[in-house]
């Protein structure tokens, strides 16, 4: 799923380190040629899933001056940036994960921690 301007999704923002996931649709059939309920899928304890939004990352404090009080202090906060980014693949383990639903759809909210795994089309 990509954003695009008249997308639903443009006016979410995910916060710290945390990230968006949209479930990978899971296979029905199994290698031996069972079909499984999609309920038997959703309680594994490791899902897959494409990352659909990103957070800034770890917040940094800035360094505290006090020797120049004159000076102005710059209160921007800055940020360690993210390994995940949008489009990736991320295998996440589910209990660090948390579920919502957002206009009829369900979603993980995951952590960077509780992401075990990234595949990214691009080369690195």
């Amino acid at each position: 799923m990509q954003l695009t301007p008249d997308n639903k999704l443009k006016k979410l923002i995910i916060v710290g380190d945390r990230v968006l996931i949209k479930l990978r649709k899971a296979d029905e059939k199994t290698s031996s040629g069972l079909y499984l309920p999609p309920g038997v899928r959703e309680k594994e304890k490791v899902q897959q899933g494409y990352i659909i939004k990103t957070g800034p990352g770890y917040p940094i404090p800035s360094p505290v001056e006090d020797d120049e009080p004159w000076k102005d202090r710059d209160e921007s906060i800055k940020y360690i940036p993210l390994q995940a980014k949008e489009g990736d693949l991320a295998v996440f383990l589910v209990n660090g994960s948390y579920e919502v639903m957002y206009e009829g759809e369900k979603y993980f909210i995951v952590p960077q921690h509780s992401i075990l795994m990234l595949e990214r089309e691009e080369d690195f």
